[in-house]
């Protein structure tokens, strides 16, 4: 097996074995945010079939929490090109 040396979005060179994929930071924060969007509608429905208001508004928070990460990498992602 080879490593792979790429350079990362700050300059700084990273090391990858052989299979992995080098992504981009933006990538990974939209990857991420709509990720935890969808398990705030998760818990947000779960919350609310289960009458638990601590796991709706848990939901409710997560799923902000996701719409703004997914925003920061729209925004690196336009900064980037």
């Amino acid at each position: 097996m080879f490593d792979v040396a790429v350079e990362a979005g700050d300059g700084a060179a990273k090391s990858l074995q052989k299979g992995e994929l080098a992504v981009k930071e933006s990538t990974k924060n939209q990857a991420e945010g709509k990720m935890h969007e969808v398990k705030g509608k998760v818990k947000e429905k779960i919350g609310q079939a289960t009458n638990d208001p601590r796991l709706h508004d848990e939901g409710q928070d997560e799923k902000v929490v996701g719409k703004v990460q997914k925003k920061i990498g729209q925004v690196q992602k336009v900064f980037e090109e």
